[in-house]
C-alpha cells in the first residue's frame, strides 16, 4: 500500500496472528543508516495497534554510530528532546524467527514524523526517494541483492579474532578452495537449516556456492521489480544466517575482510530497469542495443568515486579494495567479466542486467542500492557515455582512482552535488555526520598493531 491504510494495516496483522496462533513475540525493528537493526519486543495483543497507529521509538535511535554511541551532531537527540517517532510495520514484511527457541515473528518497522512525513533519517525513505524519482519517469528497477559471509569458530569471535570454524564432522577449514562442493557438504546442517528458514519466511533464497575462502559462502536471492522490497529481503536473510549460526555453535559475519590472507565479502547489486509495460529495457545481445544501459553505466562511473562511503561504509571495508582481490580500485564495465566493478552479465538477451560489485557486504542495503539507482538515473537524466569495456584483465588496466581509506572517502562524499540531491539532503548529511564521527572516534583507539610496530621502536 502506497499511502497508510489503518484499516487495511489491522487486517494484515490480524490474519498473521490467526495463521501463527502459537506465536509469543514479536521483533519490530527498523534498521538504522549504519545496517544495524534496532526496535523493541511486542506482544501477539499489539501487534495489530502497532499497524494501525505504528509504535513509538527515539528518533535518536536513527543517530548512532556502529557501536551504538549517540552522534550529537546529527541533530537528533539534544535538539529533539530525543523525542519519540511513530515506527509503522512495512506492509508484507511479518514473518517468522524460524531460529528462535520461543515462538516468535519479525516486522521491520519504518519510521515517521508526527505529522506522518517519512522520516528524512531512515534509510529506507532515502531509497524510496530515489525510487519514486525513476517511477515519475516511467522506469521501475528490477533488483536483487548477492551478499557474501564467512562462517567463523564462536570461541574465537568472542575474543575478538576471526579463525575459521571446525564443521560437524570434525574437519578443520584452511584451504581456499574455490567453489568445493565439499564445504557445502561439511556444513550441510547450517546451510539445510538455512534453507528451511528462508522457505518459512518467504525469502526467494536460490543458488547456493561456496566461495573463495574458507566457510565462506553466498547464498542467492531472487530479482525483485520491488526494489525496497528486495532490500528488506537482504535484512531478513542476514538476520537469519546469523540466528541460525548460532543455533549451530557458529558465528556468520558479513564484515567486509575479516581474514587478512583470504578474500572479503562483497555485496554485489544486480539490476536492471522496466519500462510500464514490465520489459527489461537493458535487454539486447549486443553492446549498443541498449542506449539506456549504457548511460546508466556511464553514471554509476561518474558517481562510484563519491559513493564510496556509502559502499563501504566502515575501517574494516576498506581492507577489502586491493587489486586482484575481486574487489574494484577504479570505474570501469565490461561485458561478463569479474575484473571490473560494473559486470554486465551473460545470458539470453531479455535478462540482461548490470551488476555492480563494489560494495562490501557490511553496506546498509538500502542505502548502498539507492547510491546505486541515484548514479544510474543521473547518467539516464545527463545522457552521459560511458568509457569503453573493459576486455581482459581489467586489474592490469584500470587506473587506481577510487578512495583507498576511509577518510578520503568521506571528504569525496561530502562534496558530492548528486547524492544529497537524490538521497535527500538531510539524510546525506546525517549518514555522513555519523560516519565522520565514528571514523575519529576509531582512529583515536589505540590497536595492538600500535604497539607491536611502534612500541619499542619509535
Amino acid at each position: 500500500m502506497t499511502e497508510h491504510d489503518p484499516a487495511r494495516a489491522r487486517r494484515e496483522a490480524e490474519a498473521f496472528l490467526a495463521a501463527h496462533p502459537e506465536i509469543v513475540q514479536i521483533e519490530a525493528f527498523l534498521t538504522d543508516p549504519s545496517g544495524v537493526q534496532r526496535g523493541k519486543i511486542l506482544r501477539p495483543s499489539e501487534l495489530p495497534g502497532a499497524y494501525a497507529h505504528g509504535r513509538p521509538l527515539p528518533c535518536s535511535i536513527l543517530s548512532l554510530d556502529m557501536t551504538g554511541a549517540d552522534v550529537e551532531e546529527t541533530g537528533l537527540l539534544w535538539e529533539e528532546g530525543d523525542s519519540d517517532r511513530p515506527c509503522r510495520p512495512v506492509p508484507g514484511t511479518i514473518t517468522l524467527s524460524p531460529w528462535r527457541e520461543t515462538p516468535t515473528a519479525q516486522v521491520i518497522l519504518t519510521s515517521f514524523e508526527p505529522d506522518g512525513r517519512p522520516s528524512e533519517a531512515d534509510p529506507r525513505h532515502a531509497l524510496g526517494r530515489v525510487v519514486g524519482d525513476l517511477a515519475a519517469r516511467g522506469l521501475t528497477p528490477v533488483v536483487a541483492v548477492e551478499l557474501e559471509f564467512y562462517l567463523l569458530d564462536a570461541k574465537a569471535a568472542a575474543s575478538h579474532k576471526a579463525v575459521p570454524p571446525t564443521a560437524a564432522n570434525g574437519f578443520a577449514q584452511s584451504q581456499l578452495q574455490a567453489y568445493l562442493m565439499q564445504d557445502l557438504a561439511d556444513f550441510a546442517g547450517f546451510l539445510d537449516e538455512v534453507y528451511a528458514g528462508a522457505a518459512a519466511m518467504g525469502l526467494p533464497a536460490r543458488t547456493l556456492i561456496s566461495e573463495y575462502a574458507p566457510a565462506q559462502f553466498e547464498i542467492v536471492l531472487e530479482h525483485r521489480s520491488d526494489a525496497l522490497r528486495a532490500c528488506d529481503d537482504a535484512i531478513l536473510y542476514k538476520r537469519l544466517v546469523k540466528g541460525v549460526a548460532e543455533r549451530h555453535g557458529l558465528v556468520a559475519t558479513f564484515m567486509a575482510k575479516p581474514h587478512a590472507g583470504f578474500s572479503g565479502s562483497g555485496m554485489h547489486l544486480h539490476a536492471s530497469l522496466a519500462g510500464p509495460d514490465g520489459g527489461n529495457l537493458f535487454a539486447g545481445s549486443g553492446p549498443d542495443d541498449s542506449p539506456l544501459l549504457l548511460a546508466a553505466i556511464a553514471g554509476l562511473e561518474a558517481t562510484m568515486a563519491e559513493g564510496m562511503a556509502f559502499f563501504a561504509p566502515n575501517a574494516n571495508s576498506y581492507r577489502r579494495f586491493r587489486p586482484n582481490s575481486y574487489a574494484p580500485t577504479g570505474p570501469a564495465w565490461a561485458f561478463d567479466n569479474r575484473t571490473v566493478p560494473i559486470r554486465v552479465t551473460a545470458g539470453p538477451p531479455q535478462a540482461r542486467h548490470l551488476e555492480h560489485r563494489v560494495c562490501g557486504a557490511d553496506a546498509n542495503p538500502y542505502v548502498a542500492l539507492a547510491v546505486v539507482l541515484a548514479g544510474m538515473l543521473e547518467g539516464i537524466e545527463a545522457g552521459l557515455t560511458p568509457s569503453a569495456p573493459i576486455t581482459g584483465n581489467g586489474y592490469a588496466q584500470i587506473a587506481p582512482s577510487l578512495p583507498r581509506h576511509w577518510p578520503e572517502a568521506l571528504r569525496r562524499a561530502r562534496a558530492s552535488e548528486i547524492l544529497p540531491r537524490r538521497l535527500g539532503a538531510r539524510f546525506t548529511d546525517i549518514f555522513l555526520t555519523i560516519k565522520e564521527a565514528e571514523c575519529d572516534r576509531f582512529f583515536a583507539e589505540i590497536a595492538d598493531r600500535d604497539y607491536a610496530w611502534y612500541l619499542r621502536l619509535a
